[in-house]
């Protein structure tokens, strides 16, 4: 219960910091206290596009596919970020889907990194074909993602994998957790203000390896630190344009949760 309770304080610490929203929760007991502060949160989350279920520790926003027949290195950008080469796009805020996945216990991980091989090869070694760096993958505490959508009567509800198709492999995109890195704080301009990166740049989910660490979610296998092996799998989604929902949850889901 009180790690619960953090969580929530947490959350919306988040919020007043990074979009201005204020919260009140309840003093009169510690479980008044939760019950009250999911319901405002939930309140304040869902005025910023992101819907919260705290039965299913998910969140989800409404999306729209774009790119279906090219290259991606992108799941999800906002209006302003790499939507030539992203799966969807969304007009919701980095900051609140971070605040939504805060709430519901999504901790931080590792991003990729590039770390100086030591002893350092030769000059014979890298005439040879050896690396000066190698690349340690991203690791820690993240999400599974999904997608939902309906035609006619029937709902669709899938993986965000089996939707995108690996070049090297022949297969989609192998399943596995998408490590969370919670996007930083940094300055666009030198003589600027420091911005919540996801906010200015608009990159949200991203496929291939961006060591800046500016996205909120990264994939986290191996072959990623390839940019030129993803594209959509065009025989599994609707039609570029359409609306979809992405639900991103902390733990494997087996449905489309009632509260989503």
């Amino acid at each position: 219960m009180q790690n619960k309770t953090l969580l929530l304080s947490t959350a919306c610490c988040l919020l007043l910091g990074l979009v201005g929203f204020s919260y009140n929760g309840s003093a009169a007991s510690q479980d008044k206290a939760v019950d009250d502060g999911e319901a405002a949160l939930a309140e304040v989350l869902a005025q910023g596009g992101v819907t919260v279920d705290f039965e299913s520790d998910a969140i989800a926003i409404s999306t729209r596919l774009i790119v279906t027949h090219d290259l991606l290195e992108y799941v999800l950008v906002g209006p302003s970020g790499s939507g030539h080469e992203s799966l969807l796009t969304t007009e919701v805020k980095g900051s609140m889907i971070h605040a939504g996945l805060t709430a519901v216990g999504v901790g931080q991980g590792e991003n990729a990194a590039y770390v100086e091989v030591d002893p350092a090869p030769t000059e014979e070694e890298l005439r040879a074909g050896a690396k000066r760096y190698s690349m340690t993958y991203p690791s820690g505490d993240g999400i599974f993602p999904y997608l939902a959508w309906r035609e006619g009567k029937e709902v669709y509800f899938v993986r965000v994998e089996d939707t995108i198709n690996n070049a090297l492999s022949g297969r989609t995109m192998d399943r596995h957790r998408w490590v969370y890195i919670g996007s930083r704080f940094a300055k666009v301009r030198e003589d600027g203000p420091e911005v919540f990166m996801a906010d200015a740049e608009q990159n949200l989910i991203n496929l291939a390896f961006f060591t800046e660490g500016n996205t909120l979610c990264t994939a986290s296998l191996p072959e990623c630190e390839i940019q030129t092996i993803w594209s959509a799998n065009p025989w599994v989604l609707p039609p570029p344009g359409e609306p979809v929902r992405l639900i991103l949850a902390h733990e494997r889901l087996d449905s489309l949760p009632p509260g989503l």
